[in-house]
Parts: structure tokens; sequence; C-alpha cells
């Protein structure tokens, strides 16, 4: 039973986090099928091994998709023809940064570790492209018939209708067989069995990470968490660099999916080169980006979530009824919404393969319409034209949505305050499985503050830097104290906490301002 259940837990909350990701992975596919059509996309993406190999890196770090929400554009690119080294590369860029995580990154140590990371990513996915490129120069081919629609409805209902299909097809599998790897880590590792796995001492790290890391999914956004742990614990600096190319980048689904176009010959192969370089890339920077102003400690919560999730209990019941309200405290209403528009899709997509096996919808809908008399003002705008601009949109609402997620700090401090309330009390009480989540939602609304203050005036000042650094290190040493049972420093904690969040309020909002405010 407990085997099933650590398995189910792990399995809905990697799919919650993933849902958003995965229906903008089918419409970005839709897109590419519908709007711009294969002999478009084939040229986008062509050209010399260098010039299409970075313009992959580009493209693929600017759309917002994880690891799965890839797999329905991968798809989608091999009918296109593009050449394998090239889709390989897209595959492994798209999902490690996105603008969210990659400003959530810049505070979780200092901006070079993070930059340095991003820059590690383009010369490891342009030197595993060109390499397997040259290996197996034949990994191409020609592009499959457009299936493009000029104009009106039909243009629609076909976006919809190619998003539905494939939401209900081959690429549900895969995206099944990825978070299939998280459910098992989560059914057979013992609870806090990668706690001190990775620490910096541990010359195995890195090469114990890219074992995890493989079977492991994670968004981008969760892994830029992971690896702040890891920075403010001062793990392992290799095995964060291994985390955020294998646990970000790679998935169970995505190999089987290299696997079932590629064979077992090609895909070993990049599977090889990939591992080789990560791993050397990892040994690399451990010791030059190592921060030299945090004491190591000798474990991590980081990794937590993937081992199992009960510890010790043996009764059914109760192991349910924990589950349940785990997954009903972490899974975030948006989530939910976005599992009912996923769900609305796929059943969708079933429904029209089966009450259209004749393919009237799809002839339908790639049937010229009539024309009809139109005014200089009413424009047909070409499907290409279209796509472009629909891809270009959704790059430009991803960085809008920057702004919507990172609020302003007065607005930070206002929603911290729940997690602070929680946090602090539970701190008190000596509850430490209550302590614990709250404290990360504590800390993770500190670095919300800087990214967000910096977004609206350009800079951070180090100084703020520092305020919201040591409000993080208080936390982290309450949580020490209230796993260990010592209440009399928990207490103590506490007070320090409350005394270094006033003067973090003060660093970000004036004391003209705080001082309005605390009246209001």
């Amino acid at each position: 039973m407990q085997l099933v259940l650590g398995f189910a837990q792990r399995f809905i909350q990697a799919l919650a986090e993933a849902f958003p990701f995965i229906l903008t992975g089918f419409f970005v596919a839709a897109v590419f099928r519908r709007f711009l059509g294969y002999k478009r996309t084939q040229r986008l993406f062509s050209g010399s091994r260098w010039g299409s190999l970075l313009r992959a890196w580009a493209i693929g770090m600017l759309l917002p998709v994880c690891s799965l929400g890839v797999i329905p554009i991968v798809v989608e690119l091999r009918r296109a023809g593009v050449r394998g080294g090239t889709i390989l590369a897209f595959a492994m860029s798209a999902r490690l940064f996105n603008a969210l995580s990659l400003l959530y990154g810049l505070t979780l140590s200092e901006p070079v570790t993070i930059l340095s990371f991003a820059g590690c990513s383009l010369v490891l996915v342009t030197l595993i492209g060109l390499v397997w490129d040259g290996l197996f120069p034949g990994s191409g081919g020609d592009a499959q018939p457009d299936e493009t629609v000029e104009y009106g409805v039909r243009r629609m209902a076909a976006l919809g209708l190619a998003a539905a299909k494939s939401a209900a097809g081959r690429p549900l599998l895969l995206i099944s067989c990825g978070l299939a790897g998280v459910g098992l880590l989560g059914a057979v590792l013992p609870h806090g069995a990668l706690q001190a796995t990775f620490n910096d001492d541990c010359p195995l790290a890195p090469l114990m990470m890219a074992m995890v890391g493989m079977p492991v999914y994670a968004t981008p956004m969760l892994t830029m968490s992971q690896m702040g742990m890891m920075f403010q614990h001062a793990n392992s600096i290799g095995a964060a660099f291994v985390l955020l190319i294998l646990g970000a980048g790679m998935n169970m689904g995505l190999v089987a999916w290299m696997l079932r176009e590629y064979g077992m010959k090609r895909s070993s192969a990049w599977m090889v080169m990939l591992l080789v370089v990560v791993l050397g890339l990892g040994y690399a920077v451990e010791r030059p980006l190592f921060p030299q102003d945090i004491e190591p400690a000798n474990h991590t919560h980081a990794f937590d979530i993937y081992s199992q999730p009960f510890t010790g209990e043996s009764d059914g019941s109760a192991m349910w009824t924990r589950m349940v309200t785990t997954l009903n405290r972490d899974v975030q209403p948006y989530e939910w919404w976005s599992l009912e528009l996923l769900g609305l899709l796929i059943t969708a997509g079933v429904l029209i393969h089966f009450a259209d096996r004749r393919g009237r919808l799809e002839e339908w809908v790639r049937s010229k319409p009539v024309e009809t008399s139109t005014s200089r003002l009413d424009v047909v705008v070409p499907p290409s034209v279209l796509g472009g601009v629909t891809l270009v949109g959704l790059v430009m609402v991803s960085g809008i949505g920057c702004y919507a997620y990172y609020a302003p700090p007065a607005e930070v401090f206002e929603e911290m305050s729940i997690a602070r309330t929680e946090a602090l009390a539970a701190g008190l009480s000596g509850d430490a499985t209550h302590a614990e989540y709250w404290i990360d939602v504590y800390q993770e609304w500190t670095r919300k503050l800087e990214v967000g203050a910096f977004l609206r005036s350009g800079e951070t000042s180090e100084y703020q830097h520092w305020k919201a650094r040591l409000v993080r290190e208080h936390l982290e040493m309450l949580k020490h104290a209230v796993e260990d049972g010592e209440r009399r420093e928990a207490k103590q904690w506490v007070s320090r906490i409350q005394r270094s969040h006033r003067r973090m309020r003060l660093a970000f909002i004036p004391e003209k301002n705080a001082a309005i405010e605390s009246i209001q």
C-alpha cells in the first residue's frame, strides 16, 4: 500500500506542476502544424549546423515550456523533417530556463553562477548537437505535406483540432511515461534517502545526481528552487549543474521518444555524449563557482519530494488521508484550472477519434472557404504570419507575466504576512511538518521580493540583497531547531526573524512609506 500511494502522490504532484506547461506545449505544437506548416518550420530550423543549433537554443529558451510540455513540439518538428541534432538541441534548451526561472535564479547565488550555467548549457547543446549530426547526418528527412489552413473559422478550428488530437495521442503516452519516472522514485526511495547524497565533500555527488536526474521531472522554477536550497546549504555546485541539465532537461518520456524515432544506437550515442559533457562541466565548475561565504551543511531537504512521502506509517487509511491533505495544500488553484482545461482537451481528442473515424472534420477544416466580397480593410493574413505573431506574442506574454508573478514590494509584504505568521507560529509550537512547509513558502516570497524590486527599479542594492538573505538564513536555522526539537532555541530564532524581517521591510520600502502603510 505504501508503494502504491507513494507512486500516486509523487505522480500527481509532478502532474499538477506540469499542467500549464503541457497545455502550452500542445498549442505551440498546433501552431507549428497548422499556422507555420511543416515546410516553413523546417526552413526556420534549417541552415548551417551552427546557425540552426543557435536558433534552436534561442527559440527553446524563449518558449514557456518544460521537459514534458516540449514533447508534443518535438513530435511536430520531427514530422517537419528538422535535423535530429537540432531537434534534440531545442528539446534540451526549451526546458532549462524561461523568463520566470532565470530571474528567480539570479537571487539564488552570485549572478555569475546562474549566467555561467546558462552559458554552459549553450556550450553543451551546441557541442553535442554538432557531434551527433556529424555522426548521423541523415537524421532529418523531408517535411510531410503541409496541413496549414488559409483563413476563416476553419483556421481556428484547425488549431483546436490539432491540439486535441495531440492531447489524446502519442504525446500523451510519452508524457505519462515521463511522469512515471517520478512516481517510481517516490515508490522505491526511502524517505530522506537523498538528504546527504549531494554534500560538497562527496566526490561522487555529480555522478549520483546524474543517476537520479534522469528519471526525475522538474519544472524550471522547481529546479531553480532546489538549486537555491543547494546554494544555501553550500552543497555540491557540480551536482546543482547536473540537476539543471538532467532534472529539468530530461525525463523518461523523452528517452522513450528518442528510442522510437532514432533507435537504440543513435539514442545511446546521444545519451553517452550528454552524460560525458554534463559530468565534465559539472566537475569543472565545482570549485570555481563554490560559494565562499557560506558554511557547508551536512544535508539538504531539497530532494525529499523525490523519495517516499510516508515515514513509517503502516495504516492504509492514514496514509490516504495524509496524501489527500498534502495534495490539497500543495496544488495551487491555477493548477487545478489547468487540469480541467487539459482534461477537456483530452476528452475532446478522444471523442473526435471515435466519432470522426472517416476524417470528415479534418476534410472540412482543410477545405478552402467560399470567397466572398470583402472591403479593402478586410485583409487575409497568411497562416505563416499568424503563426509567427502567435509565437512572438507568446514570448511577450511570458515576459509580461513576470510583472504579475513578481509583484511590487508592498504587495509582496502583504502576501508574505500569511506565510510569516504560519511559519513563526509553527516554530513556537514545535510542529516540524507545518514549520518546514511554511518556512519554504516564506523564503520563496523573499526571493520574489528581490525580483519584483529589480523589475521595477532596474536594480537591487547589495543592502537589500543581504537583508533578504539574512531572513532566509535565520529561517533555515529555525527549521533546524524545530527539526531537532530545540524549543528554546526555536523561540530565540523566532525573535531574530521578527527583527530581521522589519529591517528587510525598511530596506525595500522607505521608512516614510512603511509608516504610512502601518497606519493604513
